[in-house]
């Protein structure tokens, strides 16, 4: 076997560098977001400086408004739904962080009775001739490890919310300029996000590894293996951000649109709204901190994955540092892949008209996968041996370098179709979203049918697309090519999470442009940026599910090879229970996700009604609502909804691998995979559809859509009941679900040597 041209002293300058420059782009990017004042001196004579307009004249004046007072209102809101935010996290922080120490316990104890907590060194998993460090070491770092993944993936969504929530009223006051001042502004804080996250994700990791090192020494299997803890601690906290997160904000959504648009036909976010506020904090802590948490767990997981596979191929054998540290390579290349893609959005190009807000995003997505598409040649052909041999279930399959780059660059493309493919079924700028909006003619029911429908069909492509993406990776190399195809689809995340969070921060602009009582046109430019933001965040999901699918299959390989499963069989009664009771798995956590935003809504829609009814003159406007009851209804039942879902996903492997053992373990991890995956993207399109086909009404920008509208008329409001129905299925169990199939899957690598040693107790008696 060959070296990689690439040293190992080049690598181990290279990874911290790119994450660092990631970290420096996006603090520059803020810097440049904060020139924009939320202070009442903010437009002072204007001087157009700059290209992209912070000192431009204000295109419109506000219409009968003191500019002063405008400036104040949005500053009042944005402290307001800034403060919401920071309390929800804050609370369900306290609440995750005593789950984060049990498991860690857990882990430890379970880790380390697998040789009865014995300090002596044991023979390797994979090579019986070598001695490797005792399990209890491996315990105790994969606790470590949970604990490093943990912390960094509330820290990436914590940043994510007050980076959004520091955004969302300088984007309403750009809007004043022109649709474009306002997205550069929007996009630049969704960069801020993306960067720090996919930054910090591949800094710690490296640090991890690095520190790890200097005990492990020469023993990688034992290393990588107490890394996969990384990839655990980060998709936990991902699920119950996502959970909690998305519990809240549809809660008070759904409270909203009910009550205010379909019974007392007032505008979105109108101020008299009492749930108003509650609305746009939930866009913050469940689209923007879940969200964050949730991309950071799939890039954690991708990542471990591939490095357990490699830990047992020639890379780690022959300790090849370079060629071992080929995901972190990638993901490097892919930092600075996005920081060239992001300046087209921002510097080299300006928008100038509404129209052209859905094509730049999408020139965003094709951009940073052909730039990423040379990158990971680049990466391949310098840190990696031109040939080598890869783990492949007890076996060593000889791989070529030029079939490793074919593998990343599978899964990177393969995002993109899942993207476009989302973006068809989304957006109401396509047939598919206009005939939804087209059924509304006859109601709410035929509306429902027509999204369920839609959804159903979405799914088709996509599953295709990650069908040939697993095939022609594995055929090429086994494992640890699905584990760089997810990594591939995930290389470009610092791009897909600056689109993704754009789409909330536009969302609240607009909200805060209602409420602060500013033009109608202003609000017509935040609608457009936000109907588009609608769009790429169903893109960020079916990222999110196409690159879990993957993930969660790599898991699952590395599972089966340390649990010592020679084949799963699903002949066999053990796996195929495992099986139809895994399948059924994400259909309980959807049950229990959408209940609890039902519940959380109903309650939500009483006291709207209460506070419309008993308060006077809260119509008329002359008096404020009660906003913070809201605000404590959507938070009490986020944090007292998201335990039950939470626990359904964390214990089912522990219970299943200690009761029935690895075999029954691995068909209940292949029949969540398969079955999750559908149900995520259905639920997922049919969410956004239904949104896009409200907004395709209200917009009115077509011929087709004027026939339908206007707002208040009966085809507008079977569109509000149906984007009311989508609201839990796109916002709360959809996105949910990628983190369970994921989830499941790396909890039983960590555990699988507990499992193998101690489990399947039921099935010796």
């Amino acid at each position: 076997m060959t070296s990689p041209l690439l040293s190992g002293l080049a690598t181990e300058i290279i990874i911290p560098v790119c994450a660092v420059i990631g970290i420096v782009f996006s603090l520059l990017q803020w810097k440049l977001v904060s020139r924009v004042k939320v202070t009442a001196d903010a437009n002072g004579p204007p001087s157009n400086k700059n290209k992209n307009g912070y000192d431009d004249y204000l295109i419109e004046e506000e219409e009968g408004m003191n500019e002063h007072d405008v400036v104040v209102k949005c500053a009042e809101i944005q402290n307001a739904i800034s403060e919401g935010a920071t309390s929800f996290l804050f609370t369900e922080y306290q609440y995750v962080g005593v789950f984060m120490v049990v498991f860690a316990i857990l882990i430890f104890l379970f880790l380390g009775s697998v040789e009865g907590f014995s300090t002596k060194s044991q023979r390797c998993t994979y090579d019986g001739a070598r001695m490797c460090k005792p399990a209890l070491a491996t315990a105790g770092f994969s606790t470590i490890a949970f604990l490093l993944g943990a912390i960094t993936s509330i820290v990436s969504g914590f940043l994510g919310m007050k980076i959004a929530t520091y955004a969302n009223a300088r984007t309403t006051l750009e809007a004043r300029k022109g649709v474009g001042k306002a997205f550069i502004t929007a996009f630049r804080s969704g960069a801020v996000m993306g960067f720090l996250l996919a930054a910090n994700g591949l800094l710690v990791l490296y640090i991890a590894i690095n520190l790890f090192k200097v005990y492990y020494g020469d023993d990688w299997e034992g290393l990588f293996e107490a890394i996969t803890g990384y990839g655990l601690g980060g998709s936990s906290m991902a699920l119950f951000g996502r959970v909690g997160g998305g519990i809240y904000t549809k809660a008070a959504d759904v409270g909203a649109d009910l009550v205010g648009k379909v019974e007392r036909n007032i505008p979105e976010d109108d101020p008299r709204n009492p749930a108003v506020i509650a609305d746009n904090v939930g866009d913050n802590v469940g689209d923007i901190a879940g969200m964050g948490s949730d991309l950071f767990g799939s890039y954690a997981e991708s990542s471990c994955a591939a490095l357990v596979v490699a830990s047992i191929s020639s890379f780690g054998i022959d300790h090849d540092f370079t060629a071992m540290c080929y995901p972190l390579l990638v993901s490097s290349m892919g930092i600075l892949v996005c920081l060239i893609t992001t300046l087209f959005a921002t510097d080299f190009f300006e928008i100038k008209a509404v129209d052209e807000i859905q094509s730049v995003l999408k020139k965003q997505l094709i951009i940073s996968t052909f730039l990423m598409t040379i990158g990971i040649a680049i990466v391949s052909w310098l840190g990696l041996p031109t040939s080598f041999t890869i783990f492949n279930f007890g076996t060593q399959k000889v791989v070529h370098n030029w079939q490793l780059f074919l593998c990343v660059c599978v899964g990177l493309w393969a995002g993109l179709i899942i993207g476009f493919v989302t973006e068809y079924y989304t957006s109401n700028a396509y047939s598919p979203v206009q005939d939804v909006a087209d059924s509304c003619r006859t109601g709410a029911a035929t509306n429902v049918i027509f999204g369920l429908a839609l959804g159903y069909k979405s799914v088709i492509i996509p599953v295709f697309a990650i069908a040939i993406s697993i095939y022609v990776s594995f055929r090429f190399a086994a494992m640890y090519g699905i584990a760089v195809a997810a990594l591939g689809m995930l290389s470009t995340i610092a791009t897909g999470l600056a689109i993704d969070a754009y789409g909330p921060i536009s969302d609240n602009a607009g909200g805060i442009a209602e409420m602060a009582g500013m033009s109608h046109r202003i609000r017509e430019r935040t609608d457009a940026l936000d109907a588009a933001g609608n769009t790429t965040a169903a893109i960020g999901k079916g990222f999110a599910i196409g690159s879990a699918a993957l993930v969660s299959l790599a898991l699952f390989g590395a599972f089966v090879s340390r649990a010592g499963i020679q084949t799963v069989d699903v002949l066999t009664p053990k796996v195929f229970i495992g099986l139809i009771v895994g399948a059924m798995l994400p259909y309980w956590f959807s049950a229990m996700t959408m209940k609890s935003v039902g519940s959380a809504a109903l309650k939500m829609v009483e006291e709207v009604r209460r506070q419309f009814n008993t308060i006077p003159g809260l119509m008329e406007g002359l008096v404020k609502p009660d906003y913070t009851t809201c605000v404590k209804i959507s938070t009490d039942a986020s944090i007292k909804e998201m335990i039950p879902p939470g626990a359904l996903v964390m214990l089912t492997p522990l219970i299943v691998g200690i009761l029935f053992g690895v075999e029954t373990l691995s068909g209940v991890l292949a029949g969540s995979l398969v079955s999750g995956v559908q149900v995520a993207i259905s639920a997922s399109n049919t969410g956004g559809a239904w949104d896009n086909a409200k907004k395709y009404i209200e917009a009115g920008a077509s011929e087709h859509a004027r026939t339908l509208g206007p707002k208040g008329s009966e085809p507008h409001r079977a569109a509000v009941i149906g984007d009311t129905i989508g609201d839990p299925l796109k916002d709360t169990s959809g996105p949910s679900l990628n983190i369970l199939i994921k989830l499941m899957a790396v909890e039983s690598l960590v555990f699988a040597p507990f499992f193998a040693a101690h489990g399947g107790l039921l099935f010796r008696l």
